[in-house]
């Protein structure tokens, strides 16, 4: 329970149904003044949809929205949310990509206006990011479109906590370490721990479990839009809170799932290539069958290299050699991933037209063929795989990409960080796929911001300031070389 009794939240009996999927059944949630509220459930489980209710962005069918004890349901929207002092980071980023940061920043306060605004606004997110994220290297006036997924992640969160005319009690963080490396996370959570502690509150929400049991004060655990379970954060486990969220994976461990039985160099080379503008120093080497994993700071030159490969394709010149066709599961779905106009079977398939089409035309039953399939196999959560993609959770639109990819002939997938806000289950069942894939002969090159994640691969480098600084061997690996190295200056 919170340290003192004032509630800030009281949402009862919330209902909200979309057709004949009921997201959220009569849920009850109470967030008390000075407390962080961690927020979990698999994928669909209706965290966000809930969330989106309280943040006023979406009316619930039935139920009570109380916000410092008035009943505001019949009337509540962002503006309203926003005057009881209730803000939202979203998964999904909000952020004007047009606009720069100051800009941005005075989208959301209305009382930054009249001559130097642009000044008073960027001064006010610059304090509040070096608060927050010390070191963050973002500047006022840049154009958010121009950033890294993260460092418009770093932004958002950044202009959550600012004030200016209206008050703050609490904001909501929807995945916010989604997009983040360790260092960058560890600053928010510590930041998130002396806001509560300030008297302010916090719904966290997130799949990183260690997460939500370490900086939470009390855990609520959904399932097919119900509240099934609520205590105490000192009281849950990790295996006790899998539990509550009804896993069907196999109870394995992350870090166990590491077996390190390949010997390098067995298998064809299939990409070879150098970092741009570096005439020496390691060179990032592939092999068939391979799971190679980039690791180091958001934003050093790992995506870089995996856009590097994924334009070689076909034209590989002395810099990069890639030998096989290729495919990219996108971290940044929302922006290089999914056709938001598309249905789900047509996103998954857009890879493959190819060998769908006859006679010049695409045969509708090839692709619904293909659909059926890999919902099937990587277990999409929707009724019907013409639906629009939107109309999946986050980490339903992730398998719809990795089904995108593994269905279509590449032999070689680019994973840009693919893991945002999907649920510890579906990635322990995304594990086990890549890992057979990856025995049946398919390179995986894997940027992940997650070090638990760097244990299923057969070899990790590390990158820093756009370069490769260090070759890890599976036998290698631990997180203590990781960090160090992404640190450590060059001798």
């Amino acid at each position: 329970m919170p340290r003192t009794q004032t509630q800030i939240v009281n949402l009862d009996g919330v209902a909200k149904s979309f057709g004949a999927v009921r997201a959220l059944v009569s849920v009850d949630l109470k967030v008390g003044r000075g407390e962080c509220l961690g927020l979990v459930g698999h994928n669909g489980a209706g965290k966000s949809t809930l969330m989106n209710v309280l943040a006023g962005t979406l009316a619930p069918d039935a139920g009570i929205i109380g916000i410092h004890g008035e009943d505001l349901a019949n009337r509540y929207n962002v503006s309203i949310a926003h005057h009881h002092g209730v803000r939202c980071v979203f998964q999904e980023l909000s952020l004007c990509p047009n606009l720069t940061v100051a800009e941005n920043a005075r989208v959301f306060h209305a009382a930054l206006k009249g001559r130097g605004w642009k000044k008073r606004s960027g001064d006010m997110i610059s304090a509040k990011l070096d608060e927050i994220f010390p070191g963050h290297g973002i500047e006022a006036d840049e154009v958010v479109g121009d950033l890294t997924i993260g460092k418009r992640q770093i932004v958002e969160i950044a202009r959550a906590f600012t004030v200016t005319d209206e008050p703050l009690h609490l904001v909501i963080l929807d995945e916010p370490t989604s997009s983040l490396d360790a260092v960058t996370a560890k600053q928010l959570l510590s930041f998130v721990r002396r806001v509560v502690a300030g008297g302010r509150s916090c719904i966290l929400i997130s799949h990183l479990l260690g997460e939500i049991i370490e900086y939470s004060d009390r855990i609520v655990v959904m399932k097919d839009g119900e509240v099934v379970e609520e205590r105490r954060a000192g009281n849950f486990t990790r295996d006790s809170l899998v539990a509550a969220m009804g896993n069907v994976a196999e109870d394995q461990n992350i870090e166990a799932l590491n077996r390190c039985e390949k010997i390098r160099g067995e298998t064809t080379l299939v990409v070879r290539a150098r970092t741009k503008g570096a005439r020496e120093g390691i060179e990032f080497l592939a092999h068939e069958g391979e799971i190679i994993g980039l690791a180091g700071l958001a934003g050093n030159g790992q995506t870089d290299m995996l856009l590097q490969v994924y334009e070689a394709v076909g034209k590989s010149g002395p810099a990069t050699e890639v030998n096989g066709p290729v495919a990219l599961v996108a971290g940044d779905r929302q922006t290089d991933g999914i056709f938001h106009l598309w249905s789900i079977g047509q996103n998954v398939g857009v890879r493959s037209l190819a060998r769908m089409v006859k006679k010049l035309l695409i045969q509708p039953e090839a692709e619904d063929a293909m659909a059926r399939e890999w919902q099937g196999k990587i277990k999409i959560k929707t009724p019907d795989m013409n639906n629009n993609i939107l109309s999946l959770s986050g980490g339903n639109q992730q398998k719809a990409l990795f089904a995108r990819a593994l269905g279509s002939d590449a032999k070689i997938v680019l994973m840009d960080d693919p893991m945002r806000g999907v649920d510890v289950g579906t990635k322990l069942e995304v594990y086990d796929l890549i890992r057979a894939e990856a025995g049946s002969g398919r390179t995986f090159l894997w940027y992940t911001t997650e070090m638990d994640e760097l244990n299923n691969c057969d070899h990790v480098y590390v990158f820093r300031d756009g370069r490769i600084v260090a070759d890890l061997s599976c036998e290698e690996l631990t997180e203590e070389k990781v960090l160090q190295s992404s640190f450590k200056e060059t001798a």
